[in-house]
């Protein structure tokens, strides 16, 4: 049986094949959730009368299924009991409202080829269709300009998707089987110098000296 860790790995390398469907905006709620979760260290166990802040109703339930698609209850519980939806929700409260608009139009075009493809929307499909259509948006193989937008979209739920998760108490405490420490060693985060990352070193640069005092 697949580990959870063999499909964190998996995902993980499948962003590299679609590196070139990548955007600012998906990098930055990609960096943005990092920093939230490490922040704010896992979520206790929200109140049963939550209700989105950002995403209606309907968003929010496609949030639920598409995070549950990409991690999957297995042996243990998936995105769905981690209340990845609630994870996503808060880091979208965080963000610009650019990256809003373009998290809300990636929504909607998984809705808009789920009806092309099956008729429904993406909540009302069967498991197998949705994994069809993740597949499609995870190739990195964008034919138009629509794809693009499933492409990039995927990249930007997939990466709030796995921090959500591995920063959950379900995550931690019962796939990891720690209090995070290690997901937070080994994950580093958006890297690109235009979301404030440090600019990598040139070759044969001497580090500068470290301030004393």
């Amino acid at each position: 049986m697949t580990s959870r860790r063999d499909v964190l790995r998996t995902l993980s390398l499948g962003s590299i094949g679609a590196a070139t469907a990548t955007s600012v905006w998906a990098d930055t709620l990609a960096a943005l959730a990092h920093d939230h979760a490490h922040a704010a260290g896992p979520a206790p166990v929200a109140a049963a009368d939550w209700t989105p802040a950002v995403l209606n109703a309907h968003q929010n339930e496609t949030v639920i299924a598409l995070s549950e698609a990409i991690i999957p209850q297995t042996e243990t519980a998936g995105a769905k009991a981690a209340l990845v939806n609630r994870f996503v929700d808060a880091v979208l409260e965080d963000a610009d409202v650019h990256e809003r608009k373009e998290f809300a139009r990636g929504l909607a075009w998984v809705d808009e080829r789920s009806q092309a493809l099956f008729g429904a929307d993406f909540v009302a499909t069967p498991a197998d269709q949705q994994t069809a259509l993740l597949t499609i948006m995870s190739s990195g193989k964008a034919k138009s300009v629509a794809d693009q937008i499933g492409s990039e979209f995927f990249q930007a739920i997939k990466s709030m998707t796995i921090t959500g998760y591995y920063t959950s108490e379900i995550g931690m405490k019962d796939e990891l089987g720690d209090d995070g420490q290690v997901f937070f060693a080994e994950f580093k985060g958006c890297t690109h110098p235009e979301h404030g990352a440090p600019a990598p070193a040139r070759p044969g640069a001497k580090a500068a000296p470290k301030k004393q005092g």
